[in-house]
């Protein structure tokens, strides 16, 4: 890559002195004119302030080279050190995304907090998303939960503003405003029920083939489709067209995100059988519930969703 950049800035200088040598061809005989026309008039000192004028357009000749040299220089640095920097973030990135998947949630924040200052929406939404899975974690204590979720908010927005055109942006900033809304209120998360929505839907018409986006979509459609009664009533109050949804609709996309990528989350194996049990469909929802049940724990997340209640819910279902 500094090979390229170094051949492209050779180039360029050939062709800033060729430019160079094509204007000097026919100025410097207009020069040499006006000169000549002045020596042959001069008296007295005359001949001095020719020779002045000369040494100065002299000067003036070296000078324009070496500014077309040096300006040659700045942009072969500068661009060495854009690569530099492109090849850094692409590390951390590298790195980030393996401490992920290795499910190592702790030391991935570690990582990324060094550069929450980056101006880079690829860094930041990784950011976003270590805060939260951090503030997940059992162990967390509970005031640095908050701290960290409404940190994973911020990051979240800052990526947004970087970046809109990125469906993980649009994904982590609505998963992390519905976090927010557990410290907030009924009141405030029903208002951002609709924010989140929005979010969740570019991130799906950004990237028709992520399943978790596909997947939030489905926990959106299955939350506002069970809404107690006095939730209902606080949102009729606040809209006129209140946030509402189905279990149909929530099977529809919980099924979308199991035929992209099949079994990739325990939680969407989990609501395809829910959702199934609200539609009193008996034979698919043990279906899927027993899958979610067998399905090996990656995360803490995962452990947590196989627990007693889950056996206990396919065992009574079992037996009706």
């Amino acid at each position: 890559m500094a090979a390229s950049v170094a051949a492209g800035a050779a180039r360029r200088f050939s062709r800033c002195a060729s430019l160079r040598r094509t204007r000097l061809s026919w100025e410097a005989p207009r020069a040499n004119l006006s000169w000549q026309r002045q020596a042959l008039s001069a008296r007295g000192g005359g001949g001095s302030e020719v020779l002045e004028k000369l040494r100065l357009f002299r000067r003036t000749l070296a000078f324009s080279a070496l500014s077309c040299l040096g300006y040659e220089a700045y942009v072969l640095i500068s661009q060495s050190s854009v690569v530099h920097a492109d090849a850094k973030v692409d590390e951390v990135l590298d790195q980030a995304d393996y401490l992920y998947e290795s499910g190592e949630t702790e030391k991935l924040f570690q990582l990324l907090e060094q550069h929450k200052n980056s101006e880079n929406a690829e860094v930041l939404w990784r950011l976003a998303r270590a805060s939260r899975d951090l503030a997940q974690l059992s162990h967390t204590p509970v005031e640095r939960k908050k701290q960290l979720t409404y940190e994973a908010l911020d990051y979240a927005e800052k990526a947004l503003k970087k970046d809109p055109s990125c469906f993980s942006v649009h994904k982590w900033y609505g998963i992390c405003v519905s976090d927010v809304g557990e410290y907030e209120g009924i009141k405030k998360k029903i208002a951002n029920a609709f924010v989140i929505k929005e979010h969740f839907q570019k991130a799906i018409e950004l990237n028709p083939k992520d399943a978790t986006s596909l997947h939030l979509m489905g926990i959106w459609c299955y939350t506002f489709a069970e809404m107690p009664w006095y939730q209902s009533k606080i949102a009729a109050i606040l809209f006129s067209t209140p946030p509402s949804s189905s279990y149909q609709e929530a099977l529809n996309y919980f099924q979308k995100a199991e035929d992209v990528e099949p079994n990739f989350y325990s939680k969407n194996l989990l609501f395809l059988g829910k959702t199934y049990m609200k539609l009193n469909n008996r034979k698919m929802a043990l279906l899927w519930l027993t899958k979610a049940k067998e399905r090996v724990a990656h995360t803490e997340e995962d452990k947590q969703e196989n627990t007693v209640p889950l056996i206990e819910i396919i065992d009574t279902w079992a037996l009706a």
